[in-house]
């Protein structure tokens, strides 16, 4: 059996966010063993997939190395890539039945577009500790299946050194969820983008992560109403990498735009 590691949301090797996809399955196999091929693996997430009657159509989970999530955007496009340029899928779209509802993915120029549900946030008040867990003051804070705290400028959201620890018990208890925040500000003038973000998701095992398709539903609609237009680019500033999103809210989806490159075929000698 098959897997490949992709770079999603990168144009080159080494960019955007790996994600792991292990090539199509007949059966989902015993949770504990995709589990811990994802802890294996140890990459941000492992994409499962099951074949249906529908060539075009997939069954989809996905893994951190820590827990099981239920919903990923950069593992999704991962096993997009996969099925089109690795495997040869020659449709205009590809459908995932996942926990968070069908996905799509079809070919955009030399990337792919998503098509993911909306996450519009509400603001609320600062939680307390929030503050001393970022190492800044946010300007605005809003709440979602994550906690987003909207910062001064690009200059604070490449600088930030939190306190992951402290940062998970915060966004967990004002979220109710995991504990995982995303942070963004407008990106300085003149640049390819126009806001720059980060996530940390202590709460998922992952303390950095380098490019959260799942992060824009909720980034998406709060930028495109500060920027009164439907289409926002998105530079996530993982230090080191970085990835790009072109993001377009349609009424209560999001399309997400990237591009991906696969830099690894490898070969797992068990069966799962």
């Amino acid at each position: 059996m098959r897997q490949w590691t992709i770079d999603a949301f990168g144009r080159t090797p080494f960019r955007g966010n790996p994600a792991c996809v292990v090539e199509p399955l007949e059966a989902w196999p015993d949770s504990g063993r995709m589990q811990a091929l994802a802890a294996e693996n140890n990459q941000a997430e492992t994409a499962f997939l099951v074949r249906t009657d529908d060539p075009a159509r997939f069954r989809l989970r996905w893994f951190t190395p820590a827990v099981e999530v239920p919903l990923c955007g950069h593992a999704t496009l991962a096993s997009g890539h996969t099925l089109y340029a690795e495997l040869g899928f020659a449709g205009e779209r590809l459908t995932f039945e996942t926990q968070s509802g069908p996905l799509t993915v079809e070919r955009d120029g030399l990337g792919y577009r998503m098509d993911f549900p909306i996450a519009r946030p509400k603001r609320i008040d600062s939680p307390p500790g929030l503050a001393e867990a970022l190492g800044v003051e946010p300007q605005e804070v809003w709440s979602a299946s994550y906690l987003v705290a909207v910062l001064a400028d690009e200059e604070e959201v490449r600088a930030l050194r939190p306190d992951l620890s402290a940062l998970k018990q915060v966004a967990s208890a004002a979220t109710l969820g995991r504990g995982n925040v995303g942070v963004a500000a407008l990106a300085a003038p003149g640049g390819a983008y126009d806001v720059v973000d980060r996530f940390f998701a202590p709460g998922s095992g992952i303390p950095e992560d380098p490019t959260t398709g799942s992060l824009h539903c909720i980034l998406a609609p709060l930028f495109a109403d500060k920027l009164s237009r439907a289409r926002v680019v998105f530079h996530q500033a993982y230090p080191g990498r970085g990835g790009d999103l072109v993001c377009e809210v349609a009424g209560e989806r999001v399309l997400i735009g990237g591009r991906a490159v696969t830099v690894a075929e490898s070969r797992l000698r068990f069966a799962l």
